[in-house]
């Protein structure tokens, strides 16, 4: 285990360091819970939140799949006018597809955000990749059969097919790559954290901004030090860490260890045979 050279002194929940304040955030039951748990497990708020953000997300993705419905069955079967497609259906048609858009883009922000924060564990690979990408999932549910029907459609001209399928390919594109899942989070990655925390300081417990989207080993490091909103340093565990929103643990482990004056680890020589 690495030692810190430094020892803390006093038992204030408010610490000043420079120009920034330090505040322990309040230690909740389930990441006392966790100090003791070989595997990482989502504090109470953050269970609760996670579950809020993915009940609004999934009223979300109804309502886009609704619109998408309503664009299909009633939109695209309006009767012709004067030899072609309505003016009003074809302008209708196009509002339907960017609100799908912007429905599906905070869904799937939503759905991402309580992924942070109560992970999917990769023992279950199928159900991993689901619940992770589902956002893109649901995306591609809400567009990809109302775009093909809108090419397919015989009362439309060219020039409404082209601008209609133009915009719901675009729309598409960018929900769907906003909700994708590009770096997973886990219970593993979590469990991972939190070992290696522990294993460098000593205890579980790290520091982070209201602005910052990762966690630091201690209020000394240079990252946690720059400017923010309320000036404020944070502390708890890698739990409360999560549930404050953070990511992950700052990949800059190395240079923290050094400024937070924690000690390398002894190797130990094996002898020669």
């Amino acid at each position: 285990m690495l030692m810190r050279k430094s020892t803390y002194q006093g038992d204030d929940s408010v610490a000043e360091t420079g120009k920034k304040k330090t505040v322990r955030v309040e230690h909740t039951e389930a990441a006392k819970a966790e100090e003791k748990s070989s595997t990482w497990k989502p504090t109470a708020e953050a269970k609760g939140s996670a579950t809020g953000k993915r009940v609004l997300a999934i009223i979300l993705w109804l309502v886009a799949i609704g619109g998408e419905a309503f664009a299909i069955f009633w939109v695209l079967r309006r009767p012709m006018e004067n030899g072609a497609f309505p003016t009003w259906a074809w302008i209708l048609l196009l509002g339907i597809l960017v609100a799908i858009g912007l429905l599906t883009f905070f869904g799937g922000q939503l759905w991402k955000q309580a992924n942070r924060l109560d992970p999917a564990s990769k023992e279950n690979k199928f159900a991993f990749f689901v619940q992770n990408q589902l956002g893109a999932i649901i995306t591609i549910i809400a567009f990809v059969p109302l775009i093909v029907l809108i090419f397919l459609n015989k009362d439309m001209d060219g020039k409404q097919k082209g601008i209609a399928g133009a915009v719901g390919i675009v729309l598409l594109l960018v929900a769907g790559y906003t909700s994708t899942s590009l770096s997973s989070p886990s219970v593993e990655q979590y469990t991972t954290e939190a070992d290696q925390v522990t294993q460098i300081t000593g205890e579980n417990l790290v520091y982070w901004t209201k602005s910052g989207k990762v966690f630091h080993l201690c209020d000394e490091a240079s990252a946690v030090n720059l400017e923010s909103k309320d000036n404020t340093i944070y502390s708890g565990t890698v739990a409360d860490a999560h549930a404050a929103g953070k990511e992950r643990l700052t990949l800059q482990v190395e240079q923290e260890t050094e400024q937070c004056g924690f000690d390398a680890p002894a190797v130990e020589e094996t002898p020669a045979p």
